[in-house]
């Protein structure tokens, strides 16, 4: 039978065998989850994710959202199986129970979470995003707030959004005009506007709690000046029931280019006077706090774009298997011989193999990620915690950019192997790749993603973090040449590290130079060049499990997909890494063309 959205056994493989989940399955915390419950968990997922959300997603799209006086209607299949996410508590799956979650590992919620995200991205985040609202609350709140918020926030029952962006400020949050007044009895008067905030307004729950960015009057210019509210929808009352309406609405929903079933809203507060909102944390520090927040939002992107890649990748595989056109290569002068599947055709492989080695090394990287995660959270000692926090701090901007560049380049790919129809909306491909270019912009785009990684994450610890990453990688690559087969495979792995190391010892030192503009001009292809490292690195780990599994004797059942593992290891390595090699090359020239070209040079005047 043909998968769906995700290729289960390589779920079970990335978790089982490559991360070892069961290791961690031995942390107090996770004593009620053994391995078969933690099965049976995904098994449920993926069950309603098939049944009842991939329905609905051609809803979201075609239907879209629509605003009307004020309101901001979904579509109406998106209502049942919004219940049944929030009666299953699918949303909090991670969460810790004394917030009201289920406290699953990482790893397992990861998965459910990429199952839920490719059947219908927009319909899970309305019963989801709530969370990250809550983790807010729960860390930077009083007592009270917590009280007041966090469960009815983590159930569902209320949603949770982040109001940032604004329409002059952009990426430049510092610059915001939103101001904060403050009123006697301790609350705030809100004024301002925001744009494009998911899931700002909508007919799904009773009450929306918004975290907004603001600066109090009188606080200094700048991200330093800038705190963090709480602004509900509807006030709530002492006894915890729904007051009256707050002075935070609507105006509008955008048109996008794709995700039609979520609401991206613009958000006007203050238009009556009365916005009241309350102060989250210390004033002056809403920076700090929204950043708590978005390593996590920025890890689900990551997740968003695998999930939409995975999907177009299933689909195209089961299409290639199923679509008889034209007669095999050695048999291309026979006009009797008879037409094959196209998955028989050299360059139809050939796509097939590089987005499976795309797929295939995304996922290991997220779910390495959430493995670090836990560790940076539960790990005995300290160095152990530091070591993983540490790495997970300095891939972050890797997890969300480059799977959401690559997750996107997979979608295409997916189409052009479907051809004609895949342009057409007959099948989801197309939509998979529209929804996923947003996951470039979200968070921060790719530019501001480079600048992280250059200016604040690869000289982390004077480059120490940076070298321990290149050590994980060489200890990869030593374990895959107990392997005769691998031997080759592990070296290009080995000179890849070295190079990239070399590459960001270059540009380390040119941004901290007069030629710090140059610098920041190949910070975006640094990245890219990391991440396909990176890949190489995922990859080759892969097929060391693979092969050791296979040296063992494994079942038959099993030849295929660890093999398989091997070659697509093979496949990247010997055939997207040397173009990395040319990536880092380009990095090391320091060519400046883009910082001393004329800004009428680019034409256009």
């Amino acid at each position: 039978m043909a998968q769906e959205i995700a290729d289960r056994r390589d779920i079970d493989f990335v978790i089982w065998e490559q991360m070892n989940g069961e290791e961690l399955l031995k942390f107090d915390v996770y004593k009620d989850f053994n391995r078969k419950a933690c099965d049976m968990i995904i098994t449920e997922a993926r069950k309603l994710a098939i049944n009842e959300l991939l329905p609905t997603l051609q809803d979201g799209d075609r239907e879209g959202v629509r605003f009307e006086d004020g309101t901001v209607k979904v579509p109406e299949s998106f209502h049942r199986v919004h219940k049944l996410l929030l009666d299953g508590e699918w949303g909090n799956l991670s969460v810790p129970p004394e917030m009201g979650g289920q406290g699953a590992p990482g790893l397992v919620a990861a998965a459910a979470a990429e199952y839920f995200m490719g059947a219908n991205w927009p319909l899970f985040v309305y019963a989801s995003m709530g969370t990250g609202t809550a983790d807010m609350i729960q860390k930077f709140g009083t007592p009270e707030q917590r009280q007041m918020y966090v469960k009815n926030l983590v159930s569902g029952k209320w949603g949770g959004t982040m109001l940032l962006t604004e329409p002059e400020a952009g990426s430049d949050v510092g610059a915001l005009t939103t101001s904060a007044i403050r009123n006697e009895d301790g609350t705030y008067f809100l004024s301002g506007n925001k744009i494009f905030i998911t899931n700002g307004e909508h007919d799904l729950c009773e009450n929306i709690i918004h975290p907004v960015l603001a600066r109090i009057e009188g606080d200094p210019p700048g991200t330093k000046g800038i705190s963090i509210f709480i602004v509900p929808k509807f006030l709530i009352n002492e006894d915890g029931s729904i007051g009256e309406r707050n002075d935070i609405v609507c105006t509008g929903t955008e048109e996008k280019h794709g995700v039609h079933g979520s609401a991206t809203c613009s958000m006007a507060m203050g238009s009556k006077g009365k916005c009241v909102g309350f102060l989250l944390g210390e004033e002056r520090q809403g920076m700090k706090i929204m950043f708590n927040m978005m390593n996590s939002a920025r890890m689900a992107t990551g997740l968003q774009a695998l999930a939409y890649a995975s999907s177009a990748y299933m689909l195209a595989v089961n299409y290639s298997r199923e679509r008889i056109q034209g007669r095999d290569l050695m048999d291309f002068f026979d006009q009797a011989a008879p037409s094959v599947a196209i998955i028989k055709h050299p360059d139809v492989r050939r796509s097939l193999l590089l987005m499976k080695s795309y797929v295939d090394g995304m996922r290991s990287l997220f779910y390495y990620m959430v493995s670090c995660r836990t560790r940076s959270i539960l790990a005995e000692s300290e160095a152990e915690r530091e070591f993983n926090n540490d790495l997970f701090e300095l891939l972050t901007p890797v997890i969300k950019d480059y799977l959401a560049v690559y997750g996107y380049e997979v979608c295409v790919q997916a189409i052009q192997i479907f051809a004609g129809v895949g342009y057409s909306k007959d099948y989801p491909v197309e939509q998979y790749a529209r929804d996923c270019k947003i996951t470039s912009i979200y968070e921060g785009t790719s530019g501001i993603q480079a600048m992280d990684l250059l200016g604040r994450k690869i000289g982390m610890k004077k480059g120490q973090v940076f070298a321990g990453m290149i050590g994980e990688m060489h200890k990869a690559a030593a374990r895959a040449k107990e392997y005769e087969a691998l031997v080759p495979l592990a070296e290009k792995i080995e000179k890849a590290s070295n190079r990239l190391g070399e590459a960001a010892m270059k540009i380390g030192k040119l941004a901290l130079s007069e030629a710090v503009k140059t610098a920041f001009a190949h910070s975006w292809p640094f990245l890219d060049a990391l991440g396909d490292v990176i890949m190489g690195w995922m990859l080759i780990w892969r097929a060391e499990v693979a092969s050791a599994e296979l040296r063992k004797g494994t079942k038959k059942k099993n030849e295929a997909f660890y093999n398989g593992q091997v070659r697509t290891a093979e496949f990247f390595i010997r055939t997207v890494l040397p173009v990395s090699m040319g990536k880092l090359e380009s990095i090391l020239d320091g060519c400046d063309a883009a910082i001393e070209i004329e800004d009428a040079g680019f034409g256009g005047v």
